[in-house]
């Protein structure tokens, strides 16, 4: 079993930064995929961004392309997500998501997750 647990999350104004963490606790995720997804009220859970362990690909959503970073700390078992330049619409939980596999990116939400964390809340005001 893998326990992913968010933190980061807070209020900040339009244009300003978030760093957001997700520290793995159990078995450890050496061998698997990490994402990041988002849901905003009303709005379905959607991709952020994603890292595969082996190689360390990352992939964006277009919406976040330029703005933010994912990367991954293998001796803290832990991932990040930096978030630059954050928008009112950037507004949402952000989860982490953990795969079954190590190199088949997490780009949706039909993605090979094994496990999610229980979300972090990002508000950005305008």
């Amino acid at each position: 079993q893998v326990q992913l647990v968010e933190s980061g999350g807070g209020l900040v104004q339009a244009g300003g930064s978030l760093r957001l963490s997700c520290a793995a606790s159990g078995r450890t995720f050496s061998n698997r995929a990490m994402g990041w997804f988002r849901q905003a009220p009303g709005k379905e859970r959607e991709f952020v961004a994603t890292i595969t362990w082996g190689t360390g690909r990352t992939y964006y959503a277009d919406s976040v392309k330029g703005r933010f970073t994912i990367s991954r700390d293998s001796a803290k078992n832990t991932v990040y997500l930096q978030m630059n330049s954050l928008k009112p619409e950037d507004t949402a939980v952000y989860y982490c998501a953990a795969g079954r596999s190590s190199e088949r990116p997490l780009v949706s939400t039909n993605s090979d997750i094994a496990y999610w964390g229980q979300g972090t809340q990002v508000t950005v005001s305008s």
